[in-house]
């Protein structure tokens, strides 16, 4: 079986609410069906970042039903800046702190990814360098404010606002908004061959 067969016969689950995750694969002509995974998103103590995003992608891949002629996608994002795993921000206060923490530096964005169907399964993560410029105190408060923050790993969303401060991006930029679709792309079409072996 090929890629092009896999998607024409099987219809894409997302386990996630993420919008951003739903556009990416619309852009890229794959459309989903969204069925949300809820599963607690907690760091295990002394847990590597990419083996952190590696499980929980695998736990919301299997948090959902998969059916016949269904292809379950899950992924975890977050962002690591030095020894610190940056997480969504629990408060305004919280995004202040990790804005502050990632302006003016480098820092990595990594995003784990499962796909699942007929019994094989595919795993992998995408690593992205990001480059902040110098935020103001006034930058931060007015970003923050903006509620932009609030939902996003490392309280920034690329793609809108906090554009305004990246300087440079090395490797997938779309990883950086939710979703390495390239990588999925590749996992999806290594899922295809394993399933007609």
């Amino acid at each position: 079986m090929d890629v092009y067969s896999l998607l024409s016969s099987h219809t894409l689950i997302l386990a996630s609410a993420s919008p951003r995750r739903r556009d990416l694969l619309a852009a890229a002509g794959l459309p989903c069906v969204v069925r949300p995974s809820h599963i607690p998103e907690v760091r295990l103590p002394g847990e590597e970042p990419a083996a952190y995003v590696l499980r929980l992608a695998r736990e919301k891949a299997h948090a959902v039903p998969v059916g016949a002629g269904e292809l379950i996608l899950a992924a975890d994002t977050t962002v690591v800046a030095g020894d610190e795993v940056l997480e969504k921000p629990v408060d305004g206060e919280d995004a202040a702190r990790i804005l502050s923490r990632l302006s003016g530096r480098a820092h990595e964005v990594l995003t784990g990814i499962c796909v699942r169907a007929g019994g094989c399964e595919r795993t992998a993560v995408e690593r992205t360098g990001v480059w902040f410029g110098e935020m103001s105190e006034d930058d931060i408060g007015r970003y923050v404010a903006s509620g932009e923050p609030m939902d996003k790993a490392g309280a920034y969303g690329i793609q809108g606002m906090a554009s305004r401060w990246i300087t440079r991006v090395e490797g997938c930029y779309v990883n950086v908004v939710g979703l390495p679709v390239s990588l999925l792309w590749r996992e999806i079409s290594a899922l295809a061959g394993e399933m007609a072996d």
